[in-house]
């Protein structure tokens, strides 16, 4: 073994290991499904995880019961089951409290059915149309929104990974497993009091950000929308779109092209450009100056008044320089109709994070236009091309309406505003909502483990066309799968090298004077704080083994340490990094890291509170 070689202790190298994974989480540089790929191989490297069961995770029935959720919960948004809810939920009126109460209740519900991503996913658009339609900031409502997806999360089996990976190690420990209902006394009453404490408290907590509540207060557009012409002696006559931005190696987006009063969007326009053109683009003072110094365009605005100052423009050598400047002060909001601009934030697994525009050929791979960019709730104002995506981004694009919703799938991007409800065939709802109940009464009656029972639900939405095909495969996130595979066998080389047990032996030996109900709160706070540095699935692997150490060392059941380990792994609610749901909140809602703590904290202490008192009632001892 290497650990022979290298003269440590295995449970050393475990620790050393983990220790090393646990900062590259932190650190954030490389994503999450790729620091733990690494820790997996350095695991067998070391010895400490046999070669021959190095990727037995990715069959492990966690993993597949999390893949199979993923696909069910897209066949439900493309059903139209999700969108019927929504549609109700647009009908809440102005009241605030009320908006939360039915935004934060309807995907507290939605996450105990289907993932929590997905359920913020699909009622985030909705939470942004209702902060627009009632001047609401948008702040207020996005945070307890993604915090009530996290509590829904608690209340059934596939509600969040978590639940699924402490089922299945119940299962691997005890030969039974969790059932599908078996988190809901704990789970159903914690996600009550925590929608209790959002609604009538907590969102007095979070910062009321303002100019987030439309695309053009968000982005500014109307201040640098502008219309350029094309003169007679302008070096952009005759040339093409692409061969202005060769020209100008900027990627300064032309939303649309005016001939004779036929104006056709930008990403639609392929022929030369023509004297009198007008070309409609989105530029601040600096670009403007360029595309007048390089292919001879100004503004419209700015072509007039040179025409009446010409004849005295010799006795006023300061004249042109001054037109030049009046017209990114003076130019009038643009009309934008029809040209599809949509706001989209980028997910925490989308292909576009770390990378520009130019790497993933934005234009001539997408279809899609950048117009702008906003981070940390304001507005980027970097040149475009230079900008490296981030997880969180709020991008403002232009593309066709027809495949701007299949660019951003592809691209791991989710649509916030201009995003139409559609009802899904009733026939498919039916069947959808069939198929899932189904698979729901085989669990509960123990015919089919949850693993066969979600696959086989997920297999037969496909064949009757719920999901089309593709859309399944799509559905299923790989990070998070590669994720969960490649740290299960890390977590049992916890288990097996004796570092769990060692974790544990110095928790008894703290705790050996103290209730044993002390022990599972000073558990309860280690793995949530846990959760909110790596992922909770991750944190959910590794607490495990040590919750299981500590009831041995007690002598007690197994259950009640287990549930802390569910209810614990799935609070992270103190950072914006512990869970997608919290990230994907913080471009729309212009959240600050530091915001998250003053609502989560006090949550968290609710969470705990309501927990540990119902885990011993349902779960003794």
């Amino acid at each position: 073994m290497a650990a022979d070689v290298i003269g440590l202790a295995p449970s050393t190298l475990v620790f050393i290991v983990l220790g090393l994974t646990l900062a590259a989480f932190i650190w954030g540089r490389f994503r999450y499904d790729l620091v733990a790929l690494a820790a997996l191989l350095g695991s067998v490297m070391l010895g400490l995880v046999p070669a021959e069961g190095a990727f037995a995770g990715f069959g492990h029935p966690a993993v597949i019961t999390v893949a199979a959720v993923l696909v069910l919960s897209r066949g439900f948004e493309r059903s139209g089951v999700v969108d019927i809810i929504s549609n109700q939920v647009l009908k809440v009126g102005e009241n605030l409290l009320l908006q939360l109460l039915v935004l934060v209740g309807t995907v507290t519900l939605l996450s105990g059915i289907m993932n929590n991503v997905g359920a913020l996913a699909l009622l985030l658009p909705v939470a942004m149309r209702l902060a627009r339609e009632h001047n609401t900031s948008p702040s207020l409502l996005l945070m307890p929104l993604a915090f009530g997806s996290l509590l829904g999360g608690l209340t059934t089996l596939i509600g969040t990974p978590p639940n699924i990976i402490i089922s299945s190690y119940r299962r691997e420990v005890t030969g039974e497993a969790f059932s599908m209902f078996s988190f809901s006394p704990v789970g159903v009453a914690v996600a009550l009091a925590g929608l209790a404490f959002i609604v009538l408290i907590g969102w007095r907590l979070t910062p009321k950000r303002s100019g987030q509540a439309s695309t053009e207060e968000m982005f500014d557009t109307a201040n640098y929308l502008v219309e350029l012409k094309v003169a007679e002696g302008s070096k952009a006559k005759g040339l093409t779109l692409q061969q202005l931005r060769d020209e100008l190696d900027e990627t300064i987006p032309v939303l649309a092209v005016v001939r004779d009063d036929d104006r056709r969007a930008g990403y639609n326009f392929h022929g030369a450009l023509e004297e009198g053109d007008i070309l409609l683009l989105e530029a601040g003072p600096d670009e403007l100056q360029m595309l007048e110094d390089k292919v001879g365009l100004s503004a419209i605005a700015e072509l007039e008044e040179d025409a009446e100052a010409e004849p005295d423009a010799s006795e006023h050598p300061d004249a042109e320089q001054a037109n030049k400047k009046q017209p990114a002060k003076e130019a009038a909001p643009v009309n934008t109709e029809g040209l599809q601009l949509i706001e989209a934030v980028v997910r925490n697994d989308s292909m576009m994070i770390n990378r520009s525009v130019r790497q993933l050929r934005l234009n001539h791979q997408f279809g899609l236009h950048l117009v702008a960019v906003a981070r940390d709730g304001g507005r980027l104002k970097q040149r475009l091309r230079d900008i490296r995506f981030k997880n969180g981004d709020v991008l403002l694009l232009q593309g066709s309406e027809n495949e701007i919703a299949e660019s951003l799938a592809s691209l791991g991007c989710l649509p916030l505003a201009k995003r139409e409800l559609h009802l899904g065939q009733p026939r498919k709802l039916l069947l959808s909502i069939a198929i899932f109940a189904l698979a729901i009464v085989a669990m509960l009656f123990d015919l089919l483990p949850a693993a066969v029972a979600m696959s086989t639900a997920a297999l037969i939405s496909l064949l009757i066309g719920v999901l089309p095909l593709r859309e399944g495969y799509q559905a299923i996130d790989g990070p998070v799968i590669v994720l969960l595979a490649a740290m299960i066998p890390v977590g049992e080389a916890l288990e097996t090298s004796g570092g769990a047990d060692l974790v544990a032996n110095t928790l008894l030996r703290f705790g050996s004077d103290w209730p044993v109900v002390v022990t599972m709160i000073g558990l309860f706070l280690l793995s949530m704080l846990l959760s909110n540095v790596v992922n909770n699935a991750a944190a959910a692997l590794l607490m495990a083994p040590i919750a299981v150490s500590l009831a041995n060392g007690f002598d007690v059941s197994l259950d009640p340490f287990l549930m802390v380990v569910a209810i614990s792994a799935s609070c992270a609610f103190l950072t914006p990094i512990g869970h997608q749901s919290n990230t994907l909140v913080m471009g729309p809602g212009g959240y600050r890291f530091s915001d998250y703590w003053k609502l989560g904290l006090p949550l968290s202490v609710v969470v705990l509170a309501v927990s540990i008192p119902l885990i011993l009632l349902v779960w003794p001892l």
